[in-house]
């Protein structure tokens, strides 16, 4: 992109192009303020252009994992699935940049290196591997699953196969055909790869450190009476989706386990198994809650899965042993299923660790010979991107340093130290425990609505005070202790990253957080603090 001085010192810099930043830019162009997106990739798109992995697929039904903001973009757009797919998606953004005249405004290629805020000027200085810029404000709309967990195994940088990552899938087609296949880690996206590479490979060796909850998202063509039911009504709809915990139309209900019959609890289950996916606590209000009430619906799922895989001890492998919920449930075509195939071997790491990959092999309870090697070891959630940008605040404190005991934000969106950076679903809020779509045009509404506040009221910096911070932090984490996922390890908590600060990131509830929100903002932004150009 050409950059003219006006680009160079717009109003806002916006870092990062996937679904939070394209509406940023949206919302941002309509009040009429100059605004540059940095992307370091080539397209737009953020996860969905990164992640091309085989069966790579949103887990939030199609008609919910959409934008609400435009009706005649919601009326028009039509998806071909029940779940859509990654390529699907990726067009779907593609189209909503066009459709609104965006790409213009996006610099791609652009990596950010550094953005340090200037005291005596409150301007930030963003420094990228092109040019220098500086803004009046910067929003980091980078993701919550952005940057990959590289595993530290002895051996790794000296393999010589293939060496594939869910997480930066090559665009160009890969051939698997008749080879030796070793990939890393049971989480979503190797849920998801695992039954479609099973197929056209010789051998699949996976090796799995923890294994995981995975239901059927029984995905199909998009039912043409569901869609047009749903856009004759689709603010409703979205209202109703909004009012359930975590922001999903099928995971509403306020029954609880505890106080149903056993026989019903389990013919409702097995409802929510064939049709909910993602939405299988659908009915019962008890089971994020109530350890009682959890077992039964984790016992559910293990038995399913001693019922598909037909090896016993390839079946008690893949049970898991915590609570349901507790790390995130993942939705598949077929997983279970896969293992009963004779070219896939189930390799558990808690008893055989890896002690060393070779130049063309990997070597755990034995030495198994592979040609290509695929990386499917999740991410530094919630934080990852921040941390591994140089973030300087208030007195040259960096973000890394200012989190290394845990990351701390209020609200989600402002981070004590940082005036006039805002951060999109960030640490504190719904984010990755909620319908990410929606849950970004929340974000996104309230910072384009508190900068158009600001300009009203003549405000020129706003940080989010040390004091306010610390309550959300300490609520968000007594909400947690209330449930079952404060006691199981996660990347909610960080325990995927051995050298990571272990605190629950996530606000649980997305009804109690907008309600949170709405009196916030009414109380002109409580907890924030205005025009302190220094503390």
């Amino acid at each position: 992109m050409n950059q003219s001085r006006t680009l160079l010192n717009p109003d806002v810099v916006i870092v990062g192009a996937g679904v939070a930043g394209i509406y940023m830019l949206h919302k941002l162009k309509n009040m009429g303020l100059t605004t540059v997106v940095l992307e370091k990739s080539d397209e737009l798109g953020g996860t969905w252009n990164w992640n091309r992995y085989p069966g790579a697929r949103c887990d939030i039904p199609s008609l919910e994992y959409s934008y609400q903001f435009d009706e005649g973009l919601q009326q028009d757009w039509n998806w071909s699935e029940k779940y859509s797919g990654q390529p699907e998606i990726l067009e779907y953004l593609n189209h909503v940049a066009d459709r609104f005249d965006l790409r213009k405004d996006i610099s791609f290629e652009e990596e950010v290196l550094e953005a340090k805020f200037n005291e005596e000027s409150s301007l930030w200085k963003i420094k990228t591997n092109k040019e220098n810029y500086e803004s009046k404000f910067c929003i980091f709309a980078t993701g919550c699953l952005s940057v990959p967990n590289k595993p530290d195994i002895e051996g790794l940088d000296n393999f010589e196969g293939q060496l594939l990552s869910t997480s930066y899938w090559p665009r160009e087609e890969v051939d698997l055909s008749n080879k030796n296949v070793a990939i890393i880690g049971t989480g979503s996206s190797s849920i998801q790869t695992i039954p479609e590479i099973a197929k056209e490979i010789k051998n699949l060796y996976v090796f799995q450190r923890t294994p995981n909850y995975s239901i059927p998202s029984n995905n199909g063509p998009m039912d043409k009476e569901v869609e047009a039911d749903i856009k004759s009504r689709y603010a409703e709809f979205r209202k109703e989706n909004w009012s359930s915990g975590f922001g999903i139309a099928s995971d509403t209900g306020e029954a609880f386990i505890s106080e149903s019959d056993i026989n019903e609890v389990n013919g409702q289950l097995e409802e929510n198994w064939k049709s909910n996916g993602l939405g299988f606590f659908g009915g019962y209000a008890d089971i994020p809650v109530d350890p009682n009430a959890n077992e039964v619906a984790a016992d559910f799922v293990r038995n399913k899965i001693k019922e598909i895989v037909k090896d016993p001890e390839t079946a008690e492998k893949l049970i898991p042993k915590y609570h349901i919920g507790g790390k995130r449930l993942c939705v598949d075509t077929g997983y279970f299923e896969t293992f009963n195939r004779e070219n896939v071997y189930l390799i558990d790491l808690h008893s055989n660790p890896i002690n060393r990959i070779g130049e063309s092999s990997i070597e755990a309870d034995k030495e198994y010979d592979i040609d290509t090697l695929i990386l499917a070891t999740g991410f530094d959630a919630m934080t990852g991107a921040l941390t591994s940008l140089d973030i300087v605040g208030r007195n040259g404190i960096i973000l890394r340093d200012q989190w290394k005991q845990g990351a701390k934000s209020y609200l989600g969106l402002g981070i004590s130290n940082f005036p006039n950076l805002f951060t999109i679903t960030g640490p504190g809020s719904p984010s990755v425990l909620s319908n990410m779509m929606p849950s970004i045009e929340q974000h996104v509404n309230w910072i384009t609505d508190c900068i158009g506040w600001m300009i009203d009221n003549n405000k020129s910096v706003i940080e989010s005070s040390l004091a306010a911070e610390e309550e959300w932090m300490d609520l968000v984490n007594e909400i947690a202790g209330m449930t079952i996922f404060k006691s199981t390890e996660s990347w909610y908590n960080g325990s995927n990253i051995d050298n990571k600060a272990k605190a629950f990131l996530p606000f649980i509830g997305v009804p109690v957080y907008a309600e949170k929100l709405e009196e916030i903002t009414s109380n002109n932004y409580q907890g924030f603090i205005f025009d302190v150009s220094n503390k």
